[in-house]
């Protein structure tokens, strides 16, 4: 059976060496007015001191969950699993969460063909949108980058062993963020 097109961009499924502890849950400000939508799952970044969607070649602080803010036209306080861009608040803040420990691992749909040979490369992140009616980010692992290079944002683990799942074209596989801010800056992968 061949696997299904439908790009979550990331979720947690634990940690480096089968620890299943609480996730690393931190909050970081988004800058009042920030053009761009994140949505829950893309991989996020700092940029002057404020959460920036990451885009390839970008380090990663993390994994974006949700946002809280005070609605600019309601008065409302809102708390939304994705940020729709281009908020400008009146009164405090917009505060993301974000998993952001160094250690966690999420799962990622491939937007090409992944195989077993794959597992222990690295790959860049392709996309940044995602829906508005979910919350949900469409951001993928690419296949075309897979390589050696250590400055590539993932590192592939393997592949998410659950029924339907196969190596292919859009496989879901389990990642670990290789270009961390909190961690290691890129590591090669071993051939």
């Amino acid at each position: 059976m061949a696997n299904t097109n439908k790009a979550f961009g990331f979720r947690p499924v634990g940690k480096v060496g089968s620890n299943y502890d609480n996730e690393g849950l931190t909050q970081y400000k988004i800058s009042n007015a920030y053009g761009t939508a994140i949505y829950q799952g893309d991989a996020v970044t700092l940029s002057g001191g404020y959460l920036a969607i990451a885009t390839a070649g970008n380090p990663v602080v993390g994994v974006f969950q949700g946002c809280f803010y005070v609605d600019p036209t309601t008065g409302k306080p809102t708390w939304k699993n994705y940020y729709p861009g281009s908020v400008n608040i009146t009164e405090g803040e917009i505060v993301a969460d974000v998993l952001d420990d160094p250690s966690q691992l999420f799962i990622i749909q491939a937007d090409e063909d992944i195989e077993k040979a794959d597992i222990g490369k690295n790959a860049d992140v392709i996309g940044t949108g995602g829906s508005t009616t979910t919350g949900v980010s469409s951001m993928e692992l690419d296949s075309s980058t897979i390589a050696d290079t250590a400055a590539l944002n993932l590192k592939i683990v393997g592949l998410w062993n659950v029924p339907g799942n196969a190596f292919g074209d859009f496989a879901v596989v389990v990642v670990k963020i290789n270009e961390h801010l909190y961690g290691s800056t890129g590591v090669k992968a071993v051939t």
